[in-house]
């Protein structure tokens, strides 16, 4: 399917819409002390923010995919995104920690139409090498996002907490008018499927039966997982173990993401060069080289913040380099039910996210080295899990 826009503007987009997820996240982590004295609340009560974000954003998932492949794609997002813009809003004018709590759940809602319409839309736009380009670009412009989004939430601190809130907004509204404006519709009239409960949890039990589309979406997550608990775990790590200021969240994110949007750029260019195996297979061998770096770095030296920050950024050029391709190969396996294919890999994802918010991260932020054991096992999960796949079993 073609469309008057170039591919690079597409990436742009898609990548904005997907991007409100980690901005969500992100963006309010520099503001925890500040919300802790303002709210009334404790730290694991503002970690719990978190989780009622997150939880709802995983379960919202599994209806985002199949919603577009009923109603349409864009008609998806100006829901999703327009329910965001009305939740941030409340959030920003929280007068307590449970008020937050509850706009939170409607932020995580919401907030996952963008993320997985953008992983169905590019499968929809694009094919082979190209598909692996372009969500390469859509994962590296992505990327950029942890890494400014706390920049952001710091210098908004300066005006003040609700500032952020009404940033998350104003984004969001920006990402909808984009979408609305230069992505065209592509879950046209004529190949949309009627959407009911039963439809939904047949089309899920297909999804989920089959043991190949698990393998991929599993690695997948556990990879960005074991990356994602070092975001989640940031106003500890990097404020009580490493010792920075609210204003320094960049210290961990520009490095990690500088790593992220590497992987990303040797992704691009190995598509279409060289097999989709061999590129899987030297993505984890570096993964599990810099989680073991990691692990030696926590046990054998006094925390620093360079010493303790490096692997994470290096561990993540291995998690970019592999993610395009477990993705693309994910939605490959139901191409008629691709939205909701997409929807799948985008719950699993946030599933183990959540499970990290609300039970790892806590039993495992007592220390960088929990940090780096709790990141060492999400790898070792995920390498157990897709060498049991075609893409890393075939290439023997």
């Amino acid at each position: 399917m073609k469309h008057q826009s170039s591919p690079f503007l597409l990436s742009v987009v898609l990548a904005s819409l997907a991007a409100l997820a980690p901005f969500a996240i992100d963006t309010y982590l520099p503001a925890f002390p500040t919300l802790e004295n303002d709210l009334q609340g404790s730290s694991l009560e503002l970690q719990q923010s978190l989780t009622f974000y997150l939880l709802p954003y995983a379960l919202m998932t599994l209806w985002h995919g199949a919603i577009s492949d009923s109603i349409g794609r864009i008609t998806t997002i100006k829901w999703g995104l327009g329910v965001f813009v009305l939740a941030s809003i409340g959030c920003a004018f929280a007068p307590n920690i449970e008020t937050l709590w509850f706009f939170r759940a409607l932020q995580g809602l919401s907030g996952g139409a963008g993320n997985v319409v953008a992983r169905a839309m590019v499968r929809d736009l694009f094919e082979g090498p190209q598909a692996q380009r372009v969500m390469a670009t859509v994962q590296m412009l992505f990327g950029i996002a942890p890494a400014v989004a706390p920049i952001i939430g710091g210098l908004l601190l300066g005006i003040h907490w609700q500032a952020i809130f009404i940033f998350l907004a104003i984004y969001a509204a920006l990402s909808l008018w984009a979408a609305m404006h230069y992505l065209p519709e592509t879950m046209p009239k004529e190949k949309r499927l009627p959407l009911s409960a039963k439809q939904v949890i047949k089309d899920y039990r297909i999804i989920f039966g089959d043991k190949e589309f698990n393998y991929l979406v599993f690695g997948l997550g556990a990879n960005f997982a074991g990356f994602f608990l070092y975001v989640l775990a940031s106003p500890v790590f990097l404020v009580k173990h490493l010792g920075l200021t609210e204003h320094q969240f960049g210290w961990m994110f520009i490095p990690t993401v500088c790593g992220m949007v590497f992987g990303s750029y040797l992704a691009k260019h190995a598509a279409g060069k060289y097999s989709q195996r061999k590129v899987v297979k030297a993505a984890y061998a570096w993964m599990a080289a810099m989680a073991g770096l990691n692990l030696l770095i926590c046990f054998m030296l006094p925390t620093n913040a360079m010493y303790n920050i490096v692997p994470v950024a290096l561990f993540n050029i291995g998690m970019a380099l592999a993610m395009p391709i477990l993705s693309l190969a994910a939605l490959e396996q139901h191409p008629k039910i691709r939205g909701t294919a997409a929807s799948g890999q985008a719950f699993i994802q946030m599933l183990l996210s959540t499970v990290s918010a609300g039970l790892i991260v806590p039993l495992v932020w007592y220390a960088p080295s929990g940090l780096a054991l709790a990141m060492a096992g999400y790898l070792v999960f995920s390498w157990i899990t897709i060498r049991q796949a075609n893409i890393w079993r075939n290439c023997l």
